[in-house]
């Protein structure tokens, strides 16, 4: 388990936490298609807070998309880094995330937050913003809509119906089990919204949530206990 500090130059403030993201915001890559579904490394990211000790835990679970068999898998503790504000919750996250990430002994491939990327008020959640820092592949997977709108889509599994923010599409929600309420999918970073549906559904192919977003969710919780055990 890797130990983290907050950065040097951190942001502290909402205002220096908004331009970092208007910066940063320009180098997000929305023309690419990203990895084939079902090959290379797949890897879930996740986080875990103790607000009360004010230590936040992340973990990196690498799969093969292939056979979903773990490859590898890192954890880190830190501090909370930023404040609780909505819209800012990458600045909390992401130093240990990264952490977690460079303490994996191999390549990550594409990167699956349990959040975020395009689907978000200023278009810049964790998963584009971590994509835009690492240089990886990244989609989010979140488990509700935030405030965008959508239709209910179809019952089948693969059923999808976009995510919108008045006109625009943010997202898509996606059907991942047969009359189960659907994940919401969003571009990242360097990947396409088709690409981040097909590789949802090949992730999820026994439960509702992506394999990566359960492996993660289980080691960072687990991570989180020991640190403050």
């Amino acid at each position: 388990m890797t130990t983290v500090r907050i950065p040097a130059g951190w942001p502290a403030t909402e205002e220096e936490a908004r331009a970092v993201q208007d910066e940063l915001r320009a180098r997000v890559v929305l023309d690419e298609p990203g990895p084939p579904p079902g090959t290379g490394h797949v890897t879930g990211v996740d986080v875990a807070y103790d607000d009360e000790r004010d230590v936040v835990a992340a973990a990196a679970v690498v799969l093969d998309a292939a056979t979903l068999d773990v490859v590898a898998e890192a954890t880190a503790v830190g501090r909370v880094s930023f404040p609780y504000v909505p819209g800012l919750l990458a600045f909390r996250e992401i130093p240990t995330v990264l952490a977690a990430l460079d303490a994996l002994p191999c390549r990550p491939g594409l990167v699956v937050c349990d959040g975020y990327g395009l689907a978000h008020p200023r278009r810049f959640g964790l998963a584009s913003h971590l994509g835009v820092l690492t240089g990886l592949p990244t989609i989010g997977v979140a488990k509700n809509p935030f405030t965008f709108t959508y239709d209910e889509p179809g019952t089948p599994r693969g059923a999808s119906a976009p995510l919108r923010a008045g006109d625009e599409e943010v997202g898509r929600a996606l059907r991942t089990r047969e009359n189960v309420k659907p994940v919401f999918v969003s571009l990242g970073h360097r990947v396409s919204l088709d690409n981040a549906c097909a590789h949802t559904l090949a992730l999820a192919r026994d439960y509702r949530l992506p394999e990566t977003t359960r492996r993660a969710d289980a080691l960072c919780r687990r991570a989180l206990r020991e640190a403050t055990a």
